[in-house]
């Protein structure tokens, strides 16, 4: 029996680092998963320990080289945003890989921010919230700022998921669906870096652009002891959410907005190319770059997180587990009852679950709503935790009635879609249909 030809596809999440086999039907025929512990920074805040990732990724990739069933005929990746790994002309890490939820001095910021137009102009130029160190540009301002000695060691400054492909062909390149994720550089308007990214050299520290479609030779050393060594090809990397989105743009020609549910529940439009408005900005909504390279216009709402402390409030009150909320059911009179307001206490934990979603939808058709305007969307899918609750969905329906919605789900959808983005260097086969599983909501 002949090996099966297969795509390696390692998706690097905060918490679980996964790695998979994608067949040319992209089932998942192998696949491994793993938490590595954190390190510290300088300065004791925790992170990513660059050093354990690196060694993963080595280790794995030698480890399937083993697997005789299959023929290795690419490799992708996927990661977290808002992370810079910064290299030397050595090829290894000068500083720690810093976490983006570390706080950014207000000093420093209020400098930038003064020195390039104000927030509210640089913003909408750059379609990035005032984030800190989640705008990953602003990371490496801080080094040169108040690093400069450290700042010259750096040869590049990679994001992650450029990192892990650099990890296996030694080539560096810097790819749109990070750059485009709110990092503070890139001036959305006239399709290139901003200006300060020139002004202050940061240019130098940024490898060249390549799309997301394009692949490059494995390293000779990574392709020791594979039976495809002539012919493996790896990706250059992806933005997990811009990732999990090519599934659906592969699909579907007709507009869609996409909520994509978890701690944050996030309504990305690619189909809406209108420029960030000062409103929209302080509402919330940002913008990604898919892997095509067009603006997606998203909005973010807290409402996973708002979700599951709601949850822990009913079962606390009601005496029941938190996972009793999953076991409700949608029901139309109880939503009445609600609207009407006509119980001042709710009589059972049914009733005060609807109320909390009811509550929970009217922010979410709000938050949505921003991404649908001047666009002509026929769908929405909703994929994540959200897609399997009844009560959600039923009410994501009812607000948006001239809308088909969908509960969607794609096993690994970030995978896939990393996989997707190279299909024609790796795969003989037409794209499938059926890699999205969806439920219609009336």
């Amino acid at each position: 029996m002949s090996a099966q030809s297969v795509i390696v596809l390692f998706d690097v999440g905060k918490t679980n680092k996964k790695v998979f086999l994608l067949d040319e039907q992209y089932k998942i025929v192998w696949e491994q998963s793993q938490s590595l512990p954190e390190t510290t920074d300088e300065e004791g805040y925790p992170c990513e320990d660059v050093e354990k990732l690196s060694n993963w990724v080595h280790r794995i990739y030698a480890h399937v080289q083993t697997l005789r069933d299959f023929t290795i005929k690419a490799v992708n990746f996927s990661a977290y945003g808002a992370s810079f790994v910064h290299i030397g002309r050595n090829g290894k890490p000068v500083t720690p890989l810093y976490n983006y939820l570390k706080p950014y001095p207000d000093g420093l910021k209020k400098r930038f921010y003064d020195s390039y137009g104000g927030e509210v102009t640089f913003s909408m130029l750059t379609a990035s919230p005032v984030l800190g160190s989640l705008n990953s540009g602003m990371q490496l301002y801080r080094i040169k700022e108040e690093s400069p000695e450290l700042y010259e060691q750096i040869q590049y400054s990679l994001h992650l998921p450029q990192y892990l492909s650099f990890l296996l062909t030694g080539q560096k390149y810097s790819d749109i669906t990070s750059i485009g994720c709110h990092t503070n550089l890139w001036n959305f308007s006239q399709d290139h870096y901003h200006e300060w990214v020139y002004r202050e050299g940061i240019i130098d520290k940024l490898a060249p652009i390549r799309g997301a479609e394009e692949v490059v030779p494995l390293a000779s050393a990574a392709r020791k002891g594979s039976p495809a060594t002539a012919s493996m090809v790896s990706g250059i990397g992806l933005h997990d959410s811009s990732a999990a989105m090519i599934p659906y743009l592969e699909s579907f020609q007709e507009p869609f907005v996409l909520i994509s549910t978890g701690t944050w529940c996030i309504s990305m439009n690619p189909f809406n190319h209108v420029p960030l408005t000062v409103a929209e900005l302080q509402k919330d909504c940002l913008c990604y770059i898919s892997y095509q390279g067009r603006p997606v216009k998203a909005s973010r709402l807290f409402a996973g997180y708002e979700h599951e402390q709601g949850v822990k409030k009913l079962a606390a009150q009601f005496h029941k587990d938190p996972q009793y909320a999953s076991t409700v059911a949608y029901d139309p009179d109880i939503v009445s009852l609600v609207r009407r307001q006509e119980a001042k206490e709710d009589k059972n934990f049914e009733e005060a679950y609807h109320r909390l979603i009811v509550g929970i939808m009217s922010q979410q058709a709000a938050s949505t709503e921003l991404v649908l305007q001047g666009t002509n969307v026929k769908r929405i899918f909703v994929d994540g935790g959200f897609a399997r609750n009844q009560v959600y969905m039923h009410l994501l329906a009812a607000a948006f009635p001239h809308i088909e919605v969908f509960a969607a789900s794609i096993p690994q959808a970030t995978a896939i879609g990393a996989a997707l983005a190279i299909h024609s260097h790796w795969n003989t086969r037409q794209m499938p249909g059926d890699i999205i599983d969806l439920k219609f909501y009336k």
